[in-house]
């Protein structure tokens, strides 16, 4: 049964392409334990989506952002680069190629996406964000 009580987790990763598993297999942890087993494979999907896009397309420092409240899962990833994401084109148009399905996944799998810049406390970056609502 998941948990009523509001909680958030940040995960702080280096650039490097394994952050993508170790967030991955961090936010199965924590779903698990909190009694969300019935969002992990959906959650996962859209948490690697968003780490590869930090990690794959900026030169800092990232961070995986978790928080559960009102019977909503909100998965953000940070990175220190202001500039906006691209936008995703329709996940049905897109080739089979390896690259531009990241953030057409996310719109096709989450409730609500978006993005913000960010600057705060001399950090500049952004964050690039989804929902999914316990069903």
């Amino acid at each position: 049964m998941p948990e009523s009580e509001p909680w958030e987790y940040t995960l702080h990763i280096p650039n490097d392409v394994r952050a993508v598993t170790v967030s991955r297999r961090t936010l199965r942890l924590i779903l698990t334990l909190h009694g969300l087993i019935g969002l992990v494979d959906t959650a996962e999907l859209l948490a690697a989506e968003l780490v590869a896009n930090a990690v794959r397309h900026t030169k800092g420092p990232a961070a995986l952002r978790v928080r559960w409240a009102g019977g909503v899962l909100w998965i953000g990833a940070w990175d220190a680069d202001p500039e906006p994401p691209e936008s995703p084109g329709e996940l049905e148009q897109l080739t089979d190629g390896e690259e531009g399905r990241g953030l057409a996944l996310v719109r096709a799998c989450s409730d609500l996406w978006g993005w913000q810049a960010l600057t705060r406390g001399g950090s500049r970056g952004k964050y690039v964000w989804c929902e999914l609502a316990a069903a």
